[in-house]
């Protein structure tokens, strides 16, 4: 009786720390009230999962702080705590594999932005 007891609490326990894969990762710069949320898709318009976006955010005379997260099962992701100022606004790099694409924002006009990015594979050719 006292196995079985153990073996309800584990499975419990278990169970109440798998992640949920709908929940959107975001990533705090602690740095203001401005934010940026993306749905990544791919050129089939599905949600890409597991794509890197990432961010370099210039602040002030000499600060700077790179910044990345992955998206979620519907292919969501968030940056949040961005500041209102920056030098030259907010370029967002998101890959995945061999595609890419990007997004761009200016946290003075547009504080709060949602950027829906199709990865693309790039067109440039490789050289042997």
């Amino acid at each position: 009786m006292k196995r079985l007891a153990i073996f309800f609490v584990l499975t419990a326990a278990a169970l109440a720390q798998t992640p949920d894969p709908h929940s959107i990762p975001a990533v705090d710069a602690q740095l203001g009230p401005c934010s940026a949320t993306f749905t990544i898709t791919g050129t089939d318009s599905k949600p890409v999962y597991s794509a890197k976006i990432d961010v370099r955010v210039q602040y002030g005379h000499f600060h700077r702080m790179d910044l990345e997260v992955s998206t979620n099962i519907d292919g969501k992701a968030r940056f949040t705590g961005l500041p209102t100022k920056t030098r030259g606004g907010l370029y967002y790099q998101a890959s995945e594999g061999d595609r890419t694409g990007n997004a761009f924002q200016d946290p003075s006009s547009t504080c709060n932005a949602d950027f829906p990015v199709v990865l693309r594979k790039s067109t440039e050719q490789q050289q042997p």
